[in-house]
């Protein structure tokens, strides 16, 4: 199992619990309300969590995140945090691996008028009262 790859797809779970639940998502069991990807997210933290000599890191990086969900400079520290702890652990990333989804990337839109799509090559339009012009 690729530590590097697999970090690279459970990174979005992972940024989606913190964004949801902020700091709370490392000590919060997985919600029941949640979307999956959310409710993913948390399983992966607290698996994470799990390894010693990564909880530091994790929960140091999850901290800022939760500080400011937006910054691509916090999630690339988690996403790090998380491939060193995976590079470390070829047991836990074949464990956390077998979380993922079958097929790898998948998408997420919730919200009124959310669009989730891996490629568009025309107009996605979710406005009632949009007009498209050529």
């Amino acid at each position: 199992m690729d530590a590097l790859l697999v970090a690279n797809q459970l990174a979005p779970y992972v940024t989606a619990a913190v964004g949801a639940y902020g700091t709370a998502a490392l000590t919060r069991a997985a919600d029941a309300g949640a979307d999956a990807t959310v409710s993913l997210g948390q399983r992966i933290l607290q698996r994470l969590r799990g390894r010693e000599e990564s909880r530091e890191g994790i929960d140091e990086a999850v901290q800022d995140l939760a500080a400011a969900p937006e910054d691509e400079d916090f999630q690339a520290a988690l996403r790090a945090q998380i491939k060193r702890a995976l590079l470390a652990d070829a047991e836990l990333t074949a464990e956390i691996a077998r979380l993922l989804p079958a097929g790898g990337t998948s998408f997420t839109a919730s919200g009124q008028g959310a669009v989730a799509v891996q490629h568009n090559s025309g107009i996605i339009s979710t406005g009632s009262d949009a007009t498209i012009q050529r």
